[in-house]
């Protein structure tokens, strides 16, 4: 099933489904996502499905569309991918697309999906909270790069694998239970509920709509399943 998820600094606002060839994004009324800001133009951009592609192209914006933080004027779309209009976001989810990581089992990590996003090269600023932008300086996040993390399941039969999160963004969960993405950002790791009735649980507290920042030896709680957090490298 394909999918666009309309949110702000990472609360949710909207999920529209893509059921048509051309789904249209801008400030007028009649758009298909219909985004009432002054940053936004009143044709704003649109998304173009042919066969099993799907595009985002910009309608000459006054103040353009990006994709995973880079400005774009046509580019095809990947499942995971965040298109930025104004300060709102777009992720786009294509089910169909998410995969079991290469060498597992459908049955492993009781049938919860890893999947590690293509070609996310950028820094992925979708899911930062406010707060949490300005909570160290970048000069400083340079002096001290970030240390790799891994999640290493907890329980059910995919006990003790592992996935290194050495990607900007990396999509968890069970496409129509739950799903979530963990960002990986100058300054720490952020976990965000992406899909699903139920928001994911860290130490057996809800994440809520917000991005959640995680820390050393964390256990996030989703789609049934009990993984850790831990920094690889200290």
């Amino acid at each position: 099933m394909l999918k666009l998820i309309l949110s702000l600094d990472g609360a949710f606002l909207g999920e529209f489904p893509v059921e048509s060839r051309c789904v249209t994004i801008g400030r007028r009324p009649t758009n298909d996502i219909h985004i009432d800001n002054i940053a936004v133009s009143v044709d704003h951009a649109r998304v173009v499905t042919v066969g099993e592609e799907s595009f985002i192209e910009d309608m000459d914006s006054t103040n353009g569309s990006l994709l995973n933080g880079v400005p774009v004027k046509k580019h095809v779309l990947q499942h995971g991918d965040v298109i930025g209009i104004g300060k709102y976001q777009i992720t786009y989810v294509n089910d169909a697309s998410v995969g079991v990581v290469p060498g597992e089992k459908a049955e492993d990590f009781e049938s919860t999906i890893l999947v590690q996003p293509y070609g996310l090269k950028t820094e992925v600023p979708v899911f930062l909270p406010a707060e949490a932008a300005h909570a160290e300086p970048a000069a400083q996040a340079e002096d001290q790069p970030l240390p790799l993390a891994r999640v290493q399941v907890l329980t059910g039969s995919g006990v003790g694998r592992e996935l290194s999160l050495n990607k900007t963004l990396t999509t968890l969960g069970k496409p129509g239970i739950q799903v979530a993405v963990i960002t990986r950002r100058p300054h720490g790791y952020f976990i965000t509920h992406v899909e699903g009735a139920e928001h994911p649980a860290v130490n057996g507290v809800s994440i809520g709509v917000q991005a959640h920042q995680l820390n050393d030896h964390d256990v996030i709680d989703l789609a049934g399943v009990k993984m850790e957090f831990y920094l690889a490298e200290l």
